[in-house]
């Protein structure tokens, strides 16, 4: 099965449709408010790999290579993503997706999605591939569609994504893409919700960072974006700060994004509400308590086609700098009490 639709998705398709899709699935079966759209599956990946690696040589050549050798994992990674850019893929593969897409996007029109890397190994408690694979925004067409899809295939094997699979000792053979496609929101504002502090581990509140625009001027850094804090059980706002917004990311209309000056005033406009601030921290306990540990959460705030602003999650993951610390233990047991004592003390030996 070559697409699979969110509705049909749960976190137990992580195998056949990576890490990203099946979260976006749960989210839409637990009644979570997420732009809809449909993965291209990791059967899809294998027959597109197939087709252009009928030996079998990509996944044994990565295998055989030394994180130490950045030469050659650069070498490596360079020539399968050539493979993938010139790769036909097979017809009845490319006619499921342009199905799919016309579905999503409406018969005869050219509506904007965005196409997302979704690999199986990422979005884990154990691993997270943020910024390491591909997003392509406001993509309009099953042409480019099709390019996007190959281009996300081939993020699998950029020198940073492999360098980091294979320090966690990750089998290459097990690991795989999907794609998510998904219709594109006009954002009015967007960002990033914590459900406890990035900077403190502190579980009893919710961190928020927004911005006006799409999540893509966040995410790569152009801008500072306002942040907020908020008491998990309370609901009080325990802090604020409204940073000088100087630009946005819109939708072009000829595909992907433009950015955008803001001028005067408009820079320290708040991009949420009190209002829209609660409703957040809302959903994220919520997601919180439905997967059962901290959350990484991407939201956005669009009108839907009533002209009413919605709420729309993007994207889950666990959070999981914290979530590794608390796992470590802080120390090796000693054979008699006091010996913590004396470690402590100047690392005496009995």
């Amino acid at each position: 099965m070559y697409v699979r639709w969110f509705g049909d998705l749960n976190l137990d398709d992580r195998s056949s449709v990576g890490g990203k899709g099946a979260s976006l699935g749960e989210l839409t079966r637990a009644g979570i408010r997420v732009p809809p759209g449909f993965v291209v599956t990791t059967a899809a990946f294998e027959t597109a790999l197939a087709a252009l690696d009928p030996a079998a040589g990509i996944r044994a050549a990565i295998e055989r290579l030394d994180t130490g050798d950045l030469d050659a994992v650069s070498k490596i990674s360079e020539a399968i993503r050539a493979r993938f850019a010139a790769a036909e893929l097979p017809p009845d593969l490319l006619e499921t997706v342009a199905q799919a897409y016309a579905a999503l996007a409406g018969a005869g029109t050219d509506g904007a999605v965005a196409v997302r890397s979704s690999a199986t190994s990422e979005d884990s408690a154990d691993a997270s591939f943020a910024g390491l694979q591909d997003t392509h925004l406001c993509v309009r067409g099953a042409q480019a569609v099709f390019r996007s899809l190959c281009a996300c295939w081939s993020s699998l094997y950029s020198r940073e994504s492999v360098i980091y699979r294979l320090r966690l000792g990750l089998p290459e053979r097990h690991v795989a893409m999907g794609v998510v496609v998904q219709r594109m929101l006009e954002s009015r504002s967007s960002g990033v919700m914590f459900t406890r502090s990035p900077l403190t581990g502190d579980r009893s509140v919710i961190t928020i960072e927004a911005g006006f625009g799409l999540g893509s001027a966040l995410v790569g850094g152009e801008v500072t974006p306002d942040k907020y804090v908020v008491a998990k059980v309370t609901g009080d706002i325990v802090k604020r700060t409204v940073s000088a917004k100087t630009v946005r990311h819109v939708s072009a209309a000829c595909g992907g994004v433009r950015v955008e000056a803001l001028e005067g005033a408009l820079q320290l406009q708040p991009a949420l509400s009190d209002e829209e601030i609660h409703a957040l921290a809302e959903i994220g306990k919520r997601v919180e308590q439905h997967y059962g540990n901290p959350q990484d959460i991407e939201w956005a705030i669009a009108a839907d086609e009533a002209g009413r602003d919605q709420l729309y999650l993007l994207q889950s993951r666990p959070e999981t700098v914290w979530s590794r610390r608390d796992a470590e233990p802080v120390a090796q047991p000693a054979a008699r009490a006091y010996d913590h004592v004396l470690a402590a003390l100047g690392g005496l030996k009995r």
